[in-house]
């Protein structure tokens, strides 16, 4: 399988089942769609009105090269390889709720303004503890573990999240393993005394803020209904100037409301932020922030515009990162991960401050995926192996889909939310991913032509 695209001069190839890209020129590309049902003759005669037949030849004997080194039309290997048939699923991760409450009221908030439609509470120390026993115990001979201090508002409990990592570290010697903290935070409750103990413990810091004045201010405001903008931006950069170099994200969100989204983008890194991540708002067609069909077209010229600021300005020496465009085409991630996503529910779960585990932060307050209890050491192995089975190849428009190995097959909870149903996946998502998967490549061709 193969997926090319045009964008601006650039004509790119993706041979889907290696990961090998190509920039190509006009005859290659267009040959491409022909190639593999026509014999050379009929080829030739096919686009001799439009191009000589000495360069008709050259383009064949190109494409047979590549395709002979394993470079076009592949066949799937992912499929049969030893580390997917042979996975066992281990958790490795945590979505600790350390504060099912929040001091600001987000209007797109999935999590009811903090309190997950529950009451409003806040996580005791033996929960998280128990949290991590749990982990240790359901990881198997994994090393490295992960685990995000996540709300509702998690300073809003930062005592707790202290003692936590401290029995965190306590247990690694033991244990043999490395816990890896990370906590979100709108901000509001930063200080220098907190800033200095995130910097020195967390792994990744993730600090939300949606973008421009009027439009963060919009969305994200106190419980007296004030913007939060002024209050945040200046601790927001003040913790990202103290990780130097360790890594951190602003993390914002767009809506209806904002489909200019990318001047957003360009805003934070105006500010002076390195590492930005913007993403679509998840919503019910009824509220009238939501998302449309409708709207992808202007969200996909957002995305083109995106992609040529973050080339302008990385050949300036100004450069930004942005989440979405952050494509490894050396490497990658495994081949585990390019089937299965993020894992919710089968490596990842999330653990509320009652000691509840659901498959992950979207699907908390749904019975119908409570998967066990940390306090009653309880586990559901057999929800456990469902989400594990919702891999691409289970889902049939994943599998004839070209990005399934870039998104692997998108978000459970977003899936179920719009389906009921975790293996189709979210259309309008899709669609989104295409477009930003696009643009990476995109990216990374221009670069690489400026570097050559």
């Amino acid at each position: 399988m193969i997926h090319k695209f045009v964008l601006d001069d650039v004509k790119i190839v993706l041979d889907v089942n290696s990961g090998a890209v190509h920039v190509v020129d006009e005859i290659v590309y267009n040959l491409l769609d022909e190639y593999k049902y026509k014999t050379q003759e009929e080829l030739v005669k096919l686009f001799s009105g439009r191009y000589d037949e000495q360069a008709i030849l050259e383009a064949m004997e190109e494409i047979g090269t590549l395709e002979s080194e394993g470079l076009l039309f592949t066949e799937d290997s992912y499929a049969n390889h030893p580390a997917f048939i042979n996975r066992k699923p281990v958790v490795k991760a945590l979505c600790l709720h350390i504060a099912h409450d929040c001091n600001i009221r987000c209007k797109y908030c999935f999590a009811s303004q903090g309190d997950f439609k529950g009451d409003r509470s806040l996580m005791s120390s033996e929960v998280g503890k128990k949290a991590l026993d749990f982990l240790i115990e359901n990881s198997g001979a994994r090393r490295n573990l992960e685990i995000d201090f996540f709300g509702g508002e998690p300073m809003m409990n930062f005592e707790t999240v202290k003692e936590i990592v401290k029995y965190g570290r306590s247990r690694e010697l033991e244990t043999n393993k490395r816990f890896r903290f990370t906590l979100t935070t709108n901000g509001v409750l930063l200080d220098d005394e907190a800033m200095e103990y995130i910097n020195e413990n967390m792994e990744n810091v993730v600090l939300s803020i949606d973008g421009r004045k009027e439009v963060n201010d919009k969305m994200r405001y106190t419980v007296n209904g004030n913007g939060t903008y002024d209050i945040i931006v200046p601790k927001l950069l003040k913790m990202a100037e103290m990780r130097n170099g360790k890594s951190y994200y602003v993390r914002g969100t767009f809506t209806s409301d904002n489909l200019d989204f990318s001047s957003d983008v360009l805003h934070l890194a105006d500010l002076g932020f390195k590492n930005t991540s913007v993403e679509p708002v998840v919503a019910d067609d009824g509220m009238p922030y939501a998302i449309k069909e409708q709207d992808l077209e202007i969200i996909a010229r957002e995305y083109e515009t995106l992609a040529r600021e973050y080339i302008k300005r990385h050949k300036a020496g100004n450069g930004f990162n942005f989440f979405h465009f952050m494509i490894d085409l050396s490497q990658g991630p495994c081949v585990i991960k390019r089937l299965s996503g993020c894992g919710a529910g089968s490596e990842y779960v999330a653990i509320t401050p009652e000691g509840d585990i659901y498959p992950c932060h979207q699907f908390v307050g749904n019975d119908e995926f409570l998967i066990g209890n940390v306090l009653k050491n309880e586990f559901k192995t057999d929800l456990q192996t469902s989400f594990g089975d919702a891999h691409v190849y289970n889902k049939e428009k994943c599998n004839k889909c070209w990005a399934k190995f870039y998104c692997s097959g998108g978000c459970h909870a977003n899936a179920y939310n719009f389906h009921k149903d975790i293996n189709i996946p979210y259309d309008i998502g899709c669609e989104m991913e295409k477009k930003r998967i696009e643009c990476s490549l995109f990216i990374q061709a221009k670069l690489l032509e400026e570097a050559e």
